[in-house]
């Protein structure tokens, strides 16, 4: 079974677990819907905006020194926009309700995050060649960053010392 088909059902399945929820969608670092349950948005749209997200939340934990990227939650008038890192190369959105359990929401798409992972590290391992030892080689990086992180220019500090 395709990987898409396979994330399309967890998605599925948390949506069923969790009324509250509105939508869920499970892209790649680089913007590109893998699956999606959401019928009242665009989903092609919040993916790219979701990677971009992505990007600037691992440079946000990286520059504060707080370890690997793990959840962004954004709040509005009438609910939530949850992203969860599944893996180093996808990210899980939930739309919610604003009558969501949030520690609910959390606990849930922790789970669906960590299976999304588990389900597009099994493919991508089958998609890598095999190393000359029989061993896989890893994922291509772009010049050794991490993949969805934005380049970001740190202004240089003021010498001047008053």
């Amino acid at each position: 079974m395709a990987v898409e088909v396979e994330v399309a059902n967890e998605l599925h399945r948390l949506r069923a677990r969790m009324p509250q929820l509105t939508g869920a969608l499970a892209a790649g670092a680089d913007g590109l819907v893998l699956a999606q349950d959401m019928p009242d948005v665009q989903p092609e749209g919040l993916a790219a905006l979701t990677a971009a997200a992505l990007g600037v939340g691992r440079r946000m934990v990286d520059l504060a020194d707080r370890g690997d990227f793990r959840e962004l939650l954004v709040r509005g008038a009438d609910g939530y926009l949850a992203t969860y890192a599944a893996g180093p190369t996808a990210v899980l959105t939930l739309l919610a309700d604003d009558r969501v359990n949030v520690g609910r929401l959390h606990l849930e798409g922790r789970r669906c995050g960590a299976r999304i992972a588990e389900l597009v590290a099994a493919r991508s391992a089958d998609q890598w060649p095999l190393g000359g030892e029989g061993g896989r080689l890893p994922p291509p990086q772009a010049r050794g960053r991490i993949q969805g992180a934005l380049p970001v220019r740190i202004p240089p500090q003021s010498r001047h010392r008053p």
